[in-house]
C-alpha cells in the first residue's frame, strides 16, 4: 500500500505526532525495508467497524513509515473444512510469513471475539515445516464494541498472541459505540478513542523496530534445541486433538 502523509489524518496533530525510527531506540538504522505490518479484522458486515478501525490503524502505520496488508477474510473457509491449499488459507499464511507484526482487531459479540476473528488465527499455524510464521513477532490487539466499553475480546486476544508465541505489545485499544465513532465517510472521527488507537499503533512500530532481525535469538530455547526438527514438527502440527 502507498505511504499515508500526516496530511492525510485529519485527526491528527502534526506538531505532536512523531514517526518512530531505528536511531531514536538507541539501534542500528535497518535500510532494507519499512517494518511490514498485517492486520487482521472480524466482521464481514458490509460496513464493518473493526475493518474501520483496522483501515484507521493502516493510514497511521504507513504514516510511521510501515508497509501494510490487510487480509479480507470473506471466503475464508472454517478451520479444517478445507485443505490448507485453498487460495484464500493460502494468502493468508503467505501473509503471516511476511509479517514482522500484526494488529487484530475483532468486534465483541456474546462477550466474546468473533468466530471469524478465531478462524483467522486457527489457520495459522504455529509452525510451516521449519517455518514459524508468528513465534517472535509483534502484536496489537484492538476491538470494537457495539455498546459500553469491554475488553473481553482483546483479552482473549492477548491469550492466543502469547499461545502464537508472539509479543503482545502492552497498549491496546477498545472503541465503545463503535457506530458512533465513524463518521458518514467511514473515517474515524477525533475523540480519546481515536487518539488511543495512535499510540497503540507508534508504540506497535517502536516495538517491531526493536525486536525484528532479533527473533530467532529472543526465541531461542533450550528444550526445542534438543529436538529434532522433525521432532517439532509432528509436535506442532498435529492433525487430531
Amino acid at each position: 500500500m502507498t505511504n499515508t502523509s500526516p496530511n492525510d489524518l485529519p485527526n491528527i496533530d502534526r506538531e505532536l505526532f512523531r514517526v518512530p525510527d531505528a536511531a531514536s531506540l538507541g539501534i542500528p538504522m535497518d535500510r532494507e525495508h519499512a517494518p511490514r505490518i498485517l492486520l487482521l479484522y472480524g466482521s464481514l458486515r458490509s460496513r464493518s467497524f473493526s475493518r474501520l478501525a483496522v483501515e484507521e490503524a493502516a493510514r497511521l502505520l504507513r504514516a510511521m513509515g510501515a508497509e501494510t496488508r490487510i487480509f479480507d477474510p470473506r471466503g475464508l473457509p472454517l478451520p479444517d473444512a478445507e485443505e490448507a491449499t485453498h487460495p484464500k488459507v493460502a494468502e493468508l499464511r503467505e501473509l503471516a510469513e511476511w509479517s514482522e507484526g500484526m494488529v487484530w482487531c475483532s468486534p465483541e459479540r456474546h462477550g466474546a471475539m468473533t468466530g471469524i476473528m478465531k478462524a483467522q488465527i486457527d489457520w495459522i499455524p504455529l509452525a510451516l515445516g521449519a517455518v514459524r510464521p508468528t513465534q517472535g513477532k509483534t502484536l496489537a490487539v484492538m476491538q470494537v464494541c457495539g455498546g459500553s466499553q469491554s475488553f473481553n475480546s482483546v483479552n482473549q486476544l492477548r491469550v492466543l498472541g502469547r499461545w502464537m508465541r508472539m509479543l503482545t505489545i502492552p497498549n491496546q485499544s477498545s472503541v465503545p459505540r463503535a457506530f458512533m465513532e465513524f463518521d458518514d465517510n467511514d473515517r474515524m472521527k477525533p475523540s480519546p478513542f481515536y487518539d488511543r488507537i495512535v499510540d497503540v499503533m507508534e508504540e506497535l512500530v517502536k516495538f517491531t523496530l526493536l525486536v525484528r532481525g532479533r527473533s530467532d535469538v529472543l526465541t531461542d530455547r533450550y528444550s526445542e534445541r534438543k529436538e529434532s526438527a522433525q521432532q517439532l514438527s509432528a509436535r506442532v502440527n498435529q492433525r487430531a486433538i
